[in-house]
């Protein structure tokens, strides 16, 4: 006989690395900007800096989202600080800098919001990397009603914050559903799985429901897609389209 799936304290409705495209990705701005629509769950990338510091970002180079130029995850947080992170996306949020975890998170508990930290190493550092995101959330959270949800592509990132900190919910991510994911999950001692929304149907939302696993969907940005994940019976939506969709419902 299956075991029921632990009691489920998040929201149905995720903001995408905090406010989707509205404004800057990842950055404090985003954040704020997602609350104001409503949305109580926030997700975002975090990586290490070459000095241990834990911050958002979610490519691997610089170019993209801030006036840096390299593997963010090779430089020192006193040099990340300074980058602009937010001129790329508008004149508005010119000069708007990389955010660190901590600071995000401060920002959360004042406001009883919730996380979804997804653990997004530089290359050949996985481990490392989900092991410092669960200790520092670990600490961070410490006495939260609700603890952050911590997710990642990379199973060695999750081994790394199961070993660190095992008390904290994980989830395994998927752009497809391959030979053995269900077993890894599993082995992860996941409580969730967060797929390409395109990859449920009845039957894998079935397969993970009878492995009391929770199945979360990314990045829906479509009514007639939220509307059949919701059908489907899925449990969580991460979405950019935090002025389409109502976090309430």
């Amino acid at each position: 006989m299956t075991a029921p799936p632990a009691p489920w304290p998040y929201p149905r409705w995720i903001a995408h690395r905090g406010a989707g495209k509205l404004a800057p990705e990842n950055t404090l701005a985003a954040f704020r900007l997602g609350a104001q629509h409503g949305f109580r769950m926030f997700e975002c990338d975090a990586k290490l800096s070459a000095d241990g510091v834990v911050f958002l970002m979610h490519d691997t180079g610089l170019e993209r989202t801030t006036s840096g130029h390299g593997t963010g995850g090779d430089q020192p947080w006193g040099a990340l600080s300074q980058l602009d992170a937010g001129t790329w996306h508008s004149r508005a949020y010119a000069g708007e800098p990389l955010a660190t975890l901590e600071a995000v998170t401060r920002w959360c508990l004042a406001n009883a919001l919730l996380l979804n930290i997804e653990i997004k190493p530089t290359p050949d550092v996985e481990r490392t990397t989900g092991e410092a995101v669960a200790a520092l959330a670990t600490r961070l959270w410490a006495g939260a009603p609700v603890p952050p949800l911590l997710t990642s592509f990379e199973a060695e990132s999750l081994a790394g914050a199961q070993a660190a900190a095992p008390q904290l919910p994980r989830g395994l991510l998927l752009d497809a559903l391959w030979d053995g994911w269900l077993d890894a999950a599993r082995a992860l001692g996941c409580s969730a799985i967060v797929c390409n929304h395109t990859l449920w149907d009845a039957a894998s939302v079935r397969q993970a429901q009878a492995a009391s696993l929770r199945t979360l969907s990314y990045t829906v940005n479509d009514e007639w897609a939220a509307q059949r994940l919701i059908a489907l019976g899925t449990d969580g939506i991460i979405t950019d389209r935090v002025d389409l969709f109502s976090p309430g419902t």
